[in-house]
């Protein structure tokens, strides 16, 4: 007899492999995991539609996509109305496939829009049950606009299931659903390196993400150069890795600080062997964002036992401050992290850190999200 699978309905999954995939090398991660325990098929954007042996007991059914987000696209344009028509065509038609393809046990939604959208129709079609997982954009954006609010509504009250990767991002879905929602962190595996890091002496800082206004790299730039020379003789090397759309501005105060003789080195995206590599030669993760629910930057920086220096934003106030599990900036500035840096530095990290963080990546720990979720997957097909 085949087992019953999971199928995952996802617009985050890795294509390139590069690392600039974000949240898919999470969902990617997880799909693995969930696919140790019950066969997984996933339905993900990709640059044609095509079926695909992703790994052992998981498959992955494409929808064409145009390379962005349904989020960015103009609606009001009639390019852009037509490329989303044909997204969320694709989208459904990839998901009756994974679902017409064997027995199905629970679809699981990530995220809310269009994939919850896609897996509630497939769900009433094949007679099953869905459930979703938000992220900070189906609720912070798309829940902003009044039709898609009252959709998005109907999508979440009706899952069996309704998760958020962020504790303030589950009180707000619980906002718009009307229902419990409960709080499961997304967490990639993440290869722990294990470096030498000296007890004393200068430090190593590793900024590590998208180049853009809501992840605050503008903010840790001139953080960087209001710092004075005594502050800089405790630093070994800023490494600042990734790209995005302020690349321009990036290499610009990049070149002014090298200039002055600062440490500052630049890398682009990073693979996980990469990051993994990076964060074993780091003595703190720099988080200056803007915008933020809970990274999954942070509970990398958990698993390879190095303290974070944030931003007052989303959730990260709650996990910085219990454990501690490193500085928080009094505000969202220039100054304010400046002067984060400058405490960290200050501190004694591995003695005044080291519990916190030990205990905050055990909650972070992806074979039990999955065995749990398995668990009660399976238990709702079985009902």
């Amino acid at each position: 007899m085949t087992t019953p699978a999971i199928v995952i309905v996802t617009s985050s999954f890795p294509i390139s492999g590069d690392g600039s995939e974000a949240a898919g090398g999470f969902v990617a991660d997880l799909a693995e995991e969930l696919g140790k325990h019950v066969p997984v098929r996933v339905v993900a954007p990709g640059r044609a539609g095509q079926r695909e042996r992703w790994a052992a007991n998981v498959e992955v059914y494409r929808f064409a996509t145009p390379g962005k987000p349904l989020s960015t696209m103009k609606l009001w344009h009639p390019v852009g109305a037509l490329q989303a028509l044909r997204v969320m065509a694709a989208g459904q038609e990839a998901t009756d496939r994974a679902m017409a393809a064997g027995p199905v046990a629970h679809v699981l939604a990530l995220w809310a829009l269009p994939c919850g959208h896609w897996a509630r129709k497939a769900a009433r079609r094949y007679a099953c049950g869905y459930s979703v997982w938000t992220l900070g954009s189906d609720i912070w954006t798309l829940g902003r606009i009044p039709g898609l609010r009252t959709h998005l509504r109907h999508v979440l009250a009706e899952a069996r299931y309704c998760y958020s990767d962020g504790l303030q991002l589950a009180k707000d879905t619980r906002a718009i659903a009307g229902r419990e929602v409960e709080f499961l962190p997304s967490t990639r595996r993440f290869p722990v390196v294990v470096g030498e890091r000296a007890e004393s002496g200068p430090k190593r800082l590793l900024f590590l993400g998208r180049w853009h206004p809501n992840k605050g790299v503008d903010v840790l730039l001139d953080a960087l150069l209001l710092l004075s020379d005594a502050t800089w003789t405790e630093i070994a090397e800023v490494h600042i890795a990734g790209g995005g759309p302020l690349e321009r501005d990036v290499h610009a105060a990049v070149a002014a600080l090298t200039t002055a003789g600062r440490p500052v080195r630049l890398s682009g995206f990073l693979d996980t062997a990469a990051a993994a590599a990076a964060f074993a030669q780091a003595d703190a993760l720099l988080l200056p964002s803007r915008v933020e629910s809970i990274p999954v930057i942070f509970s990398d920086a958990m698993k390879a036992g190095i303290p974070v220096v944030s931003t007052p934003v989303g959730d990260l106030p709650h996990l910085l401050q219990d454990g501690p599990t490193g500085v928080l900036a009094k505000a969202v500035n220039a100054e304010a992290f400046a002067s984060a840096i400058e405490s960290f530095l200050a501190t004694p990290h591995f003695d005044h850190f080291a519990a916190g963080i030990s205990t905050m990546a055990a909650r972070f720990s992806l074979p039990r999200i999955a065995e749990d979720l398995t668990s009660r997957l399976l238990a709702e097909a079985n009902q």
